[in-house]
């Protein structure tokens, strides 16, 4: 699986949770990611998750982390990873539009809605995280997923590693002004202010 065939599958998943019943849309997409992985191959699921682990990680940097916080009204270590996961699920092109720009999310509807109706789970999807582990485990009917990590470490190597020895320049979340400078349509949406 290439990063066309990853977006691909994404896309495709998130067409089927846009015709599903389910009330919210990040479980619907959730829900729908797994399906189309567990009809794939083991293969599949592992490439699958390399591409979501490259994806990942490359957006581990402090300016989305801000994003991040403004947009949830904080930010913990797993928030994080979770809000990094449901950028991924917005498909190809809000990724790569918040990847050179975390700014740029000040403009997707699900933030603007957000922001409007004083909620704070915008573009945060936890369950993405484990789809590839959730799929894998069906198609080897498993009871838990230790197969599927010990499989992965297997099918990466030892020293893989998709976090980025660089996150940029670290900045104070909690500094309005600091704040205001390097994400000035996101600082308007979500002011610091409000955050403890």
């Amino acid at each position: 699986m290439n990063m066309d065939d990853f977006w691909t599958v994404i896309e495709a998943a998130r067409t089927d949770a846009a015709s599903a019943a389910e009330e919210d849309p990040g479980q619907a997409f959730a829900s729908a990611l797994v399906e189309r992985l567990a009809a794939t191959s083991k293969q599949t699921i592992l490439e699958y998750q390399q591409c979501f682990d490259q994806l990942h990680g490359a957006i581990y940097r402090w300016d989305m982390w801000a994003a991040g916080y403004l947009i949830g009204g904080g930010c913990s270590d797993d928030a994080f990873t979770d809000f990094r996961a449901g950028l991924i699920a917005q498909g190809r092109d809000w990724y790569d539009r918040g990847a050179s720009a975390p700014d740029a999310l000040a403009q997707h509807p699900d933030v603007i809605a957000a922001a409007a109706e004083g909620s704070d789970e915008a573009l945060f999807n936890e369950t993405v995280n484990y789809a590839a582990s959730y799929a894998y485990e069906r198609i080897n009917g498993d009871k838990d997923d230790c197969t599927f990590y010990d499989d992965y470490d297997q099918f990466c190597g030892p020293s893989t590693n998709h976090e980025p020895a660089d996150m940029g320049e670290s900045f104070d979340f909690d500094d309005a002004s600091e704040m205001h400078a390097r994400l000035p349509r996101l600082a308007r949406l979500f002011p610091t202010e409000s955050h403890s």
